[in-house]
């Protein structure tokens, strides 16, 4: 049995994803449970893993001591110790909430507590081996949300050899990063490889067979038209998981509040990744999650650090089904290799005043366009060529200002301008 002194010292991390991967990679010591039965594993790229690209022992991450398959049920924080499922009771000094986010199930008539067979969230590792153990070639599928998680399943679905339907409620795909123009090539591409893509096209419930085990085989717009459908997938967004520090007492409001140092109301809580809510924002990405877990050690180990936001960068990566993966982290140009590759970041929408820079190349399929907003760069996306990115990521992640005799022209340059 652990003495209190023990306990005191303890760090305890409830959730091994990203986030407490992270972490206890970089904590020696930590306790880290984890819900899922898989070793940590790189989330971004499901889509990789759905496509056959890659096997799950590719995306893991380096080893990390995790108690896997066990679920937190309670928080006692008068004790200071956490109670699991399987009967544990695991005493911490710190505990750090690393519970990450739940797939968001749209209220779609036909769709309830149990989904029906054939419906997939696509969230986990083993919702994307389910998915696909499904799908298989000429199968119906329709993915409802097209933006970042419902384009990258689309494709991965594509190149499975399905036939899919994207449907999209907004006005183009990719709504938060992507401008009209941007979102239209990527349409385009999409197409190219066999997706139907309906965008301003409201999903209003799902048609079942009757039965103890329901099986859907449409869905049903809410013009009445009917989508036929084998497979569903749900894209729909994600939502912070809170339920165990709603339990616990703990502030929360769209996630767990935390301040600068990733502490919770409660001293000796901390919270990292999806389920974190710092200065009013939800991140919802890898990189934020990344950056707070890098923050949250330099804490632990009783450094001075303080998180003040992620600028993060979007990268979508899409390969036609004839083309060999590439090398981690390599991009792929359109027009040469019959893929597409995107980046988008900051505020790419002008507001009045704000200066706008825009290149297009019809023919190699390439589009860049940077948003000038006073002396700072506000944002960009750039579609197909993506020798630029890293000057102009870089200079719009250091907030610096634009060098005042520089034309807005050479932002776009291969090499930023500098």
């Amino acid at each position: 049995m652990r003495t209190q002194s023990e306990n005191t010292a303890r760090v305890v991390v409830i959730g091994a994803g990203m986030a407490g991967a992270r972490l206890a990679a970089r904590v020696p010591g930590v306790t880290v449970v984890g819900e899922e039965p898989h070793a940590p594993y790189n989330r971004v790229l499901l889509a990789e893993v759905l496509a056959g690209r890659y096997e799950p022992d590719v995306i893991a991450l380096p080893p990390a001591e995790v108690r896997r398959g066990v679920r937190v049920v309670r928080i006692d924080r008068a004790e200071r110790r956490v109670l699991c499922d399987d009967g544990g009771v695991i005493g911490y000094g710190r505990l750090v909430l690393a519970t990450g986010s739940n797939p968001v199930l749209p209220p779609l008539r036909g769709l309830g507590r149990t989904l029906p067979d054939g419906v997939h969230p696509f969230r986990t590792l083993d919702d994307c081996l389910a998915l696909r153990a499904a799908v298989r070639p000429d199968v119906r599928a329709v993915v409802i949300g097209g933006g970042l998680l419902g384009v990258s399943a689309a494709r991965a679905l594509a190149e499975c050899g399905a036939q899919v339907v994207l449907a999209q409620q907004g006005e183009h795909l990719m709504e938060r990063q992507l401008d009209a123009e941007a979102a239209g090539m990527l349409r385009r591409h999409l197409e190219a490889l066999g997706v139907e893509v309906h965008t301003e096209c409201r999903v209003r419930g799902l048609r079942c067979t009757d039965g103890d085990t329901p099986a859907v085989r449409a869905v049903e717009l809410a013009d009445g038209y009917e989508l036929e459908a084998e497979l569903t997938v749900l894209a729909c967004g994600v939502r912070p998981r809170t339920g165990l520090a709603k339990a616990a007492g703990l502030e929360v409001r769209k996630g767990v509040v935390v301040d600068d140092e990733l502490r919770t109301s409660d001293p000796y809580i901390h919270a990292v990744g999806d389920c974190a809510e710092h200065d009013g924002t939800v991140y919802g990405l890898a990189g934020a999650a990344l950056d707070q877990a890098d923050v949250l050690a330099e804490v632990l180990a009783g450094r001075p650090a303080g998180y003040g936001g992620t600028r993060a960068l979007t990268r979508l990566t899409l390969r036609s089904p004839s083309v060999a993966p590439a090398p981690s982290g390599a991009a792929v140009a359109s027009g040469t290799s019959g893929g597409l590759d995107l980046a988008a970041f900051g505020d790419s929408r002008p507001m009045p005043g704000d200066d706008v820079v825009r290149l297009a190349d019809a023919t190699r399929g390439a589009y860049r366009t940077v948003v000038v907003r006073g002396d700072r760069l506000a944002g960009g996306v750039l579609f197909g060529d993506l020798a630029a990115v890293g000057t102009l990521a870089r200079t719009w992640q250091d907030d610096e200002p634009l060098p005042a005799d520089m034309s807005l022209l050479h932002l776009l340059t291969n090499d930023g301008g500098f």
